[in-house]
């Protein structure tokens, strides 16, 4: 058996002469173990490059990982701060409602409002149709721009009712305070505030204030809320209660039987003093009832009848 070579553009050839079996399986062999040479030495070399790769490749993705890892980490915390800020808001929002709420219920008394109208404890009454569009989400930025807006309204709204408490307890202290009504619960105006005539000298003299008859021992009450300046005998006025009611006022209750109240005490508006007697210079059970204003006496009649 021959084999042929040719050469470059077929000009030289050789020939090789196989002459034996053997010769033709030493070139079989040749042919098959070339390859596989090449093959498993590529593949060697392969080995010992690829490792360096794949560790540059998987360096690569954890740098990439753990960056992610850190964006997710910052984010994270920085939604934790968000929230932690809102829940702080909505705790100082809650705290202000419930002291808005407080101050309505104690408008709604001091007014004298009616309570089923305006009920702090139950929910505004609103309402309204269903609408057909799709509700939309608010965004973020805009959620904390109206939590602001409601915490400066809540603020201003605490500042004008609070101001509002204010002018309605000065008004409700004054009216408390500012003598008013009778001090007594049951009799009739006896004498008058005024010239009249003495009932022991027969002369005409000024009554500095206002005699009102009833029964031995009936309550007589404070017309105002006062301190106690005056409580025991008094030349003229028998058995004497003076109080003193602020801004220039003061009251005098004259001729009881007995006195129930001391020196110093502080009295509401309608507390009994004492009880109605004929001591001092009196003909029967009466009270002699004087309004002092910036130590004058005035007629008392008129704030008698201011209490009508």
């Amino acid at each position: 058996m021959n084999i042929i070579f040719i050469g470059k553009r077929g000009r030289q050839t050789k020939t090789m002469k196989l002459a034996s079996p053997s010769g033709l399986l030493t070139v079989f062999l040749a042919l098959a173990i070339l390859p596989a040479i090449m093959f498993f030495g590529g593949y060697f070399v392969a080995q010992e490059v690829a490792p360096g790769q794949d560790i540059a490749l998987l360096n690569a993705w954890q740098e990439e990982m753990d960056a992610q890892r850190n964006e997710i980490a910052t984010a994270r915390r920085k939604v934790n701060e968000d929230v932690d800020a809102l829940a702080l808001r909505l705790g100082e929002l809650q705290a202000k409602v419930i002291r808005l709420d407080a101050l309505g219920e104690r408008l709604t008394e001091i007014a004298k409002l009616d309570k089923g109208e305006f009920d702090f404890s139950a929910k505004p009454a609103v309402g309204g149709p269903n609408q057909s569009s799709a509700v939309e989400s608010m965004p973020v930025p805009e959620f904390i721009s109206s939590l602001e807006d409601l915490t400066r309204q809540v603020d201003n709204r605490n500042e004008q009712l609070t101001l509002l408490e204010s002018m309605l307890m000065s008004r409700s202290l004054q009216k408390e305070v500012r003598p008013a009504g009778r001090p007594i619960k049951r009799g009739w105006i006896s004498s008058y505030f005024g010239m009249r005539t003495d009932p022991f000298t027969g002369r005409r003299e000024h009554h500095k204030g206002v005699d009102l008859a009833g029964k031995a021992g009936s309550e007589v009450i404070a017309v105002g809320a006062g301190v106690v300046t005056w409580a025991g005998s008094r030349y003229g006025y028998g058995n004497l209660v003076e109080v003193n009611h602020g801004n220039g006022y003061a009251t005098r209750y004259g001729h009881n039987e007995s006195v129930l109240v001391t020196v110093g005490e502080t009295v509401r508006k309608g507390q009994p003093l004492s009880l109605m007697g004929s001591t001092g210079r009196s003909t029967g059970p009466h009270v002699h009832f004087e309004v002092l204003y910036k130590g004058k006496a005035v007629d008392p009649n008129k704030y008698i009848l201011a209490a009508r």
